[in-house]
């Protein structure tokens, strides 16, 4: 059986609230407006002990109410499709490193966050920016040098331990030496 992401958690606490507390979500948005601290801690402690919500729920509702109200996890489609936004032009050559990760590494996992694209199998090994024109592909090399193919990373968001990248401007640069390197970030990273 599949485990639940976090949105999925949150989804359904939100479309649970008003059949299990009586008040919709935007009523105990309006509750947590009025209680005296915005202290995420004590806010949770208020509403388990004066609102007799779990620890679960109350951290939820604690993080919907600091985010305006609004979800705090979205799905990994519109993580995924944000990330596009102004470069819509480069998913299909993301599709093809998608199916390039899949052909090499067939238990590799892509997921989207809020800034880029991971790639792992338990542990982050890569990791993916969509930028105008390129695709970012960040890699942990260790202390490789660094050349005209494989430069210092410029990703936002993955690890610090991304050290390097590739850019892919075209399908020409999912080839073997891309296999390889990808293996040799695979290999430092599940150690």
């Amino acid at each position: 059986m599949a485990q639940k992401t976090s949105g999925e958690f949150e989804k359904e606490f939100m479309d649970g609230l008003q059949s299990s507390t009586g008040k919709s979500l935007a009523d105990w948005v309006s509750i947590v407006d009025g209680f005296s601290s915005k202290k995420r801690n004590e806010v949770i402690e208020w509403l388990k002990s004066v609102h007799n919500f779990n620890h679960m729920q109350a951290s939820m509702l604690a993080g919907i109410h600091a985010n305006g109200g609004k979800p705090v996890y979205q799905s990994t489609d519109g993580l995924l499709d944000a990330q596009f936004g102004k470069n819509e032009d480069m998913r299909p050559l993301y599709d093809e490193f998608v199916a390039f990760i899949s052909k090499n590494f067939p238990n590799a996992t892509m997921l989207p966050k809020k800034t880029y694209v991971s790639v792992l199998e338990n542990r982050e090994f890569a990791a993916v920016n969509i930028k105008k024109g390129e695709l970012r592909i960040g890699l942990d090399l260790g202390d490789r040098p660094f050349d005209e193919k494989v430069e210092k990373a410029k990703l936002t968001g993955p690890m610090p331990r991304i050290s390097h990248m590739v850019v892919a401007t075209n399908v020409s640069r999912f080839d073997g030496e891309l296999v390889e390197l990808l293996k040799q970030s695979h290999g430092r990273c599940h150690k």
